[in-house]
């Protein structure tokens, strides 16, 4: 076998697999202008896929979650001003209801006195009545008992002077002494 000379091997030839000149081939300077076309080749790709395609969805997205957002707060605000309407609306039916008690209360206490003091009338009247009634039975009770008193002042002065003098006194004299004349004072 016949050796023949061996010549080194260089860079830009090929080694055998597991060696490597020693440099990395993403930063080999030969393979730079390939990078750099499949580089501007992917971002290509990338930016007609993300402006046609990627970014209209999200645009849609955010476009309909705007609207969506406008939406509920239109809404919130017909709600919020539907509430408020309902609320007036019960304040003023509580405020009329307040006023009607207010005049049911009034007639039925004007009613109450009405009632009141036509009862109290009806009461006086019968009071009235009840005391006219008495003061006659204490007049016919005092006249009746003031003739009792004379038949009873009478018969105690005929006694009397019986007693003290020993002589009937008749009844016309025992009258005539009884008389009140009408300064108050009995005759002498």
């Amino acid at each position: 076998m016949a050796q023949s000379s061996a010549q080194p091997v260089t860079s830009t030839e090929h080694a055998p697999a597991g060696e490597h000149g020693g440099k990395f081939p993403p930063f080999d300077s030969t393979y730079f202008a390939a990078q750099l076309v499949w580089l501007a080749i992917t971002f290509g790709v990338l930016y007609l896929l993300m402006s046609r395609i990627a970014l209209p969805r999200i645009g849609s997205i955010l476009e309909a979650r705007r609207r969506r957002i406008s939406d509920d707060l239109a809404q919130s605000d017909q709600l919020g001003a539907k509430s408020q309407a309902v609320l007036a609306a019960h304040e003023q039916a509580l405020s009329d209801a307040k006023g009607r008690a207010q005049i049911l209360e009034n007639e039925a206490r004007q009613s109450a006195s009405a009632a009141a003091e036509a009862r109290r009338k009806e009461l006086d009247a019968s009071l009235n009545v009840h005391i006219a009634e008495a003061e006659k039975s204490i007049a016919a009770s005092r006249a009746s008992a003031m003739s009792n008193v004379r038949g009873i002042a009478g018969e105690a002065a005929g006694a009397i002077v019986e007693r003290l003098t020993g002589l009937r006194a008749s009844d016309h004299e025992i009258a005539e002494a009884l008389k009140v004349p009408h300064d108050g004072q009995p005759n002498a």
